[in-house]
């Protein structure tokens, strides 16, 4: 069976071959090795190739007899194999291409975890006012956050050399047409022609929740996307949700929605992007912003 692990070592001559000697020892092949230096220690990444039956806690308690610290494993595939400076190479031309899949790219390239990271590790970065988190078990290196912080400049250029992909909330539609919008309720809807193509709708508080934070529901009929619509209806839902009180509103998604970078920042608004696992979620402040009027 395959691992990913990392260890936190002491930075002194022969803490490597300590490791590979106990794992020599044990059967444990040791397939693939990243160094993450520190100040006065370095976390190590190993992928390894363990005897059959082998749990994680066995392979803990071996990393651990060897000197490690700081533990953190999970199974993987041969995928962990691939050459790392490969592996950035590929992950810079992506968001090059589409600066939109920052916030999948980025998860991908560190290895964030599937399910609740909240008793993990955060990184953040920011693209433009929104920041990007993506979460993991394992603590992310000074390296890494180095290195996350350089993919989030390449993506703050990209954008600010084709402004176009943020789309425009003023494109006039196909056949000469306008959206409407209009209020109803705590609904913010975008008609054409008397029909609904989108619609943003702020949820109550959840009772367990944090007190002013109010989810919200967006969507716009997939042939009317694209247009600037959904852009309007964030900012004026954020508007909305002022009004009615919330310090703030939430929008989760799944993790490879790509229209979720673009349309924070083409609204204008700030706000807090996290991965985790298959969920990716938006966090916007809105208490500072003007209430949107009513009809």
């Amino acid at each position: 069976m395959l691992w990913r692990v990392r260890a936190t070592l002491p930075d002194r001559p022969g803490t490597l071959a300590v490791i590979a000697a106990e794992c020599g020892a044990a059967g444990v092949n040791i397939l693939g090795l990243q160094v993450f230096p520190g100040v006065d220690a370095v976390t190590d990444e190993l992928v390894v190739r363990t005897p059959e039956g082998w749990t994680l806690a066995r392979l803990t308690a071996l990393l651990e007899q060897a000197g490690g610290t700081d533990v953190v494993g999970t199974p993987c595939t041969e995928a962990a194999l691939v050459d790392q400076p490969a592996r950035y190479v590929q992950a810079a031309r992506a968001v090059i291409a589409r600066p939109s899949r920052f916030p999948e790219v980025v998860a991908q390239l560190f290895d964030a975890e599937p399910g609740d990271t909240t008793a993990g590790d955060v990184m953040e970065m920011t693209v433009g006012d929104v920041q990007v988190q993506v979460g993991r078990h394992a603590p992310f290196t000074a390296t890494e956050h180095a290195r996350g912080a350089a993919m989030a400049d390449l993506v703050s250029d990209v954008l600010a050399r084709t402004p176009t992909v943020l789309g425009s909330g003023s494109r006039r539609l196909g056949g000469g047409a306008t959206p409407a919008y209009e209020v109803v309720g705590r609904t913010v809807r975008a008609s054409v022609q008397g029909v609904v193509v989108g619609a943003a709708a702020v949820r109550p508080a959840a009772p367990d929740g944090e007190p002013g934070v109010h989810p919200v529901d967006l969507e716009v009929d997939p042939v009317w996307q694209r247009r600037g619509i959904g852009t309007r209806l964030l900012a004026d839902v954020a508007r909305l949700a002022a009004g009615e009180g919330a310090h703030d509103i939430v929008l989760a998604t799944r993790a490879d929605n790509q229209a979720v970078l673009p349309l924070v920042l083409a609204a204008g608004l700030r706000g807090r992007i996290r991965m985790s696992g298959d969920v990716l979620t938006v966090r916007i402040p809105v208490r500072e912003l003007r209430p949107l009027p009513r009809a």
